[in-house]
Order: structure tokens, then sequence, then C-alpha cells
């Protein structure tokens, strides 16, 4: 399995921007996605997890109402447009997969991504 992260940025506050994982590898139809990341100093924390149809997601609370993940399961892409970007929204963001279903628990995600930055400026 292989996920490929991009499309982070500096962005003012305010702003959006819209993070691509392209996975590759497998069949995903079985498999759970998360949007994680972590800030300098900090431990990584989970952003958004969601099966591979998106038919169950969950957000962490500081993102609610401002992130949404999709997914296109013909290209086997996952996304995460972020609205509304915050000074600390400033993270490195990593996606990450893993057989089965959604967990909470990033050590249970068994591939991830090489992590894309993205810098909010207040």
């Amino acid at each position: 399995v292989q996920l490929q992260a991009s499309g982070g940025g500096l962005v003012q506050a305010g702003g959006s921007l819209r993070l691509s994982c392209a996975a590759s590898g497998r069949t995903f139809s079985n498999y759970a996605m998360g949007w994680f990341r972590q800030a300098p100093g900090k431990e990584r924390e989970f952003v958004v997890l969601s099966n591979w149809s998106g038919s169950t997601t969950y957000y962490a609370n500081f993102v609610k109402g401002r992130f949404t993940i999709s997914l296109d399961n013909a290209k086997n892409t996952v996304y995460l447009q972020m609205n509304s970007l915050k000074p600390e929204d400033t993270a490195v963001y990593y996606c990450a997969c893993r057989r089965g279903g959604i967990s909470w628990s990033r050590r249970e995600y068994d591939y991830w991504g090489q992590g894309t930055l993205v810098t909010v400026s207040s």
C-alpha cells in the first residue's frame, strides 16, 4: 500500500486548502482512512476518520464545521477540504489507512503517507 499526500501550503487565517491522498496497491473497499496532524512539539492527533465508502465519519471537535473529508473511490483518492483555517491548524498533515473498521488509535493504522505541511499565518 502506498499513500501519497499533497496539497499543503501557506495560507492566511480564514483561508482554505484542499489536501489529497492518493492510495494505491490494494482494493480499499474494506479499509478505513484517516487524516491526522502533528504540530511542532505535539503528539500526532486525529483530524477525521472514515470508512472507505464515506458512510461513517468522525471529526475531531476542533475541526467540526470547518473540515470535510470526501472520497473518490474511482480514483482511490481521499480529500480533506479545510475551510476557515486558523493559525492553530498549522501542522504536518498525514493520511493513513488500515484494513478493517475505523480505529480511534493512530497506532492501529498500518500505512501512512509522507505528510504535507500546512502553515496558517495570522
